[in-house]
């Protein structure tokens, strides 16, 4: 084999061995990237769900209150009772 051969042989192989290991770098970045994504929309839910409890309990709490106290719906400021 002459030298130019060798050379072309050693920068194509040189060539495809780099692009395999940037396509395997690139993929692992875009699983992480998912990855990332799925526990932000777990924590998100967390978040939601959590949110949705607080409001529900208080929703709770101000029907006993009602239940126990006479309360009287004002229409707007500057009521003079």
């Amino acid at each position: 084999m002459s030298r130019a051969s060798k050379l072309t042989l050693l920068g194509t192989s040189l060539f495809a061995l780099s692009t395999v290991v940037l396509v395997h770098y690139q993929q692992k970045a875009e699983q992480e990237a998912m990855h990332q994504g799925v526990i932000r929309d777990m924590e998100q839910q967390r978040l939601k769900r959590e949110r949705q409890a607080d409001f529900d309990q208080q929703r709770a709490l101000e029907a006993e209150y009602r239940k126990e106290q006479t309360v009287r719906e004002s229409s707007g400021a500057g009521e003079v009772g």
